[in-house]
């Protein structure tokens, strides 16, 4: 928090400068349903770290957590410098636009679309965290049952409802059943009698489960591989893990973001082939590489462009306190946790504090000699 110097060229020496951190004001953070409290805490430390002042819109999806965290803030926290915002879907379009002196959203794209252009007339800088389809490729020279098993902890978590899980796997076909297999034994193992298994998790309401149960059952192209007993039902809210292999690339479930326990298996003939698949699509959140060969994965880490990169692992980049955690393109702009969300909601004013012996006189007219020699320096 305290200012600092920065470098300074030689030619303006004594001279020096300086960055100084200083909080923005107010900072509106807008909180999706999915995980109510890591993604306001996170982003409330790294706004109070920075000094600012809060207004936290709750997901109207998670009313109960809402209120109770209200609540919670309330007991701890004046109203002055935290305050909670509770309401449904026209709250929030108007929490948008209020002249924020900064904005973090954490979302779906479309909505993200709709934030900026709400905060746009007050010209209020935005942070957008929002999603897309995050790949997992898949070389041939791993482990095939670590793979299947850190994709489908992946996959599982929250029952799919995570930004960052994996969203597709490409793989080579002749990979195709094996990890199908393996897939099955995971969930036998991980997730016995799923029905009732209460380490599993529901899907958050009836909207978002008929929007899921509507990519199967308007799938073109595509075989559905179910990986339990267990089929969905609507009034629990159960949505049962399934493989979809090979579903046409123009369908809806591979134009959108999943955000299920609904898995895309797509083939590729070369690394290449599925480095090619991924630049052709709006830029993931978040890309997974699975390989033991160094140059295969600069391969992909040099030649992709994603918000995060994980390699041989999924979703554990979030987890790093000292990683920027972001989005870029159609995944969201701007990046915060740790050191990277202290600057980023802080103007970082940069200062220049002249001595009073300088040699800047030199530079003012009548244009002689002496300033053609003080050029001829700056210029060398």
């Amino acid at each position: 928090m305290k200012a600092h110097r920065a470098p300074i060229s030689a030619l303006y020496m004594p001279a020096h400068n300086e960055i100084q951190p200083q909080p923005l004001g107010v900072v509106g953070i807008m909180v999706p349903w999915n995980y109510p409290l890591f993604l306001a805490i996170g982003p409330m430390i790294d706004a109070l770290t920075a000094g600012n002042r809060i207004m936290v819109k709750m997901s109207e999806a998670a009313p109960q957590f809402a209120q109770t965290f209200a609540d919670a803030i309330a007991r701890y926290f004046s109203p002055d410098m935290i305050c909670v915002v509770l309401g449904e879907v026209e709250i929030a379009a108007a929490f948008s636009e209020l002249p924020f002196d900064h904005l973090l959203y954490t979302g779906s794209t479309a909505v993200g679309k709709k934030v900026m252009a709400a905060a746009a007339p007050n010209l209020t800088p935005v942070t957008l965290e929002l999603g897309g389809k995050s790949p997992v490729i898949v070389l041939d020279d791993v482990n095939l049952e670590s793979v299947v098993n850190r994709v489908m902890m992946g996959k599982t978590l929250n029952a799919g409802q995570t930004c960052i899980a994996p969203d597709y796997v490409l793989i080579q076909r002749q990979y195709h059943d094996q990890f199908i297999q393996l897939a099955k034994e995971w969930m036998t193992k991980h997730y016995p009698d799923i029905e009732e298994n209460p380490d599993y998790s529901r899907i958050i309401n009836g909207e978002q489960f008929k929007r899921v149960k509507g990519y199967l059952d308007a799938l073109t192209g595509g075989e559905v591989h179910a990986l339990t007993g267990a089929e969905p039902n609507i009034e629990t809210r159960l949505m049962p893990p399934v493989i979809v292999s090979e579903p046409a690339p123009d369908s809806d479930l591979m134009q959108n973001e999943i955000f299920a326990p609904i898995l895309p298996l797509m083939h590729y003939e070369t690394l290449d082939d599925a480095i090619y698949f991924v630049n052709s699509r709006p830029r993931p959140l978040a890309l997974y590489v699975f390989s033991d060969n160094y140059s295969s994965i600069e391969n992909v880490r040099n030649n992709t462009v994603s918000g995060g990169l994980c390699i041989n692992e999924v979703l554990i980049h979030v987890a790093q306190h000292d990683l920027p955690f972001g989005g870029v393109g159609d995944s969201g702009t701007g990046a915060y946790h740790g050191k990277a969300g202290f600057e980023r909601l802080s103007h970082m004013k940069p200062i220049f504090v002249q001595t009073k012996l300088n040699g800047l006189n030199l530079l003012l007219p009548p244009y002689g000699g002496l300033f053609k020699k003080a050029m001829a320096l700056f210029l060398k």
